[in-house]
């Protein structure tokens, strides 16, 4: 019996600098966006501050996530704190959930009993918040491609844009028509707008949180290439799992006969799945079996 482990030769990009100003510039807006929103009286600004609010935690806890990958492996945790980066993308995801929940019945509570508004006001500072979640956002965008966690941090700061978007109109819709219930019914349609979008977030976490194939392989297409290359009968206990929202692992028997008599087939099975696949951690276990080239097909 031999086995074979291959690791990517390459950790993921370092964004301490996106995460350290996306922090800075949200948090001096949250204090700018309460205390007009309070001066002024709209449920958009102040919802707005809290959600923002909310996305700096939320920042904090992916750059943390981020920072515990980065964590060497001990005899307690052989694979250091990877998993952390998926938790995070799921607590991000359920903290925007809940928060879109509480800005949407606020607004219904308030569409019952509309208040006046400072439209020119609101307009003002949720214009700035326009160019400072469009900032942030934009720093995390690279990522959000190929990592879930920095994903969740880039859905964060694009939603705070949106709804600041949506906050500008309601002010100018205010200003224009003088229509009272412009503010919650924005508040609300924009409420909407980010549960549908942040959904998938919530469910690729989870999904991953119990160790679900990623969305990104085609198991049926890595399961029929390790049983095509030469030699293989057979491919029993194929796993492959998320070690982290940026890092995909694979185990597998794989029986074959005769056994290779060096490790060149192992190093290209595993250069294979890491540059065709994406899997960069793949341990290969390869089982002889006498009998394998007369009951191929039936092992197949």
């Amino acid at each position: 019996m031999s086995h074979d482990h291959a690791h990517s030769a390459h950790g993921p990009k370092s964004f301490d600098r996106a995460f350290a100003i996306g922090i800075s510039l949200n948090m001096g807006f949250v204090l700018i966006e309460a205390f007009y929103g309070w001066q002024v009286n709209s449920l958009a600004l102040l919802a707005d501050a809290g959600h923002n609010l909310s996305d700096v935690g939320g920042l904090i806890l992916a750059w943390a996530a981020m920072a515990a990958t980065r964590l060497l492996p001990t005899d307690q945790h052989t694979y250091g704190w990877r998993r952390g980066s998926i938790l995070a993308s799921f607590i991000n995801a359920l903290i925007l959930l809940v928060a879109m929940g509480s800005l949407g019945w606020e607004a219904l509570q308030r569409l019952e009993e509309p208040v006046a508004i400072a439209g020119g006001t609101v307009m003002l500072v949720a214009g700035v918040g326009v160019l400072v979640n469009s900032v942030t956002a934009w720093l995390f965008l690279s990522g959000s491609h190929s990592d879930l966690n920095l994903r969740g941090a880039y859905l964060h700061m694009a939603a705070d844009a949106l709804v600041s978007v949506g906050v500008v109109l309601a002010g100018a819709l205010y200003l224009w028509r003088d229509w009272s219930w412009i503010d919650p019914a924005v508040s609300l349609a924009i409420a909407l707008v980010i549960v549908v979008g942040t959904w998938s977030l919530f469910r690729q976490s989870l999904h991953l949180l119990f160790d679900g194939v990623p969305e990104q392989i085609d198991l049926p297409a890595v399961r029929q290439y390790l049983q095509e290359l030469p030699g293989v009968c057979a491919v029993h206990d194929l796993h492959v799992w998320a070690m982290s929202t940026a890092e995909v692992a694979l185990t597998a028997h794989m029986v074959m006969q005769p056994l290779p008599g060096n490790d060149q087939f192992l190093q290209n099975a595993a250069i294979e799945l890491r540059e065709h696949f994406g899997i960069a951690h793949s341990t290969l276990q390869l089982e002889q079996d006498a009998g394998c080239q007369q009951g191929c097909a039936a092992l197949k």
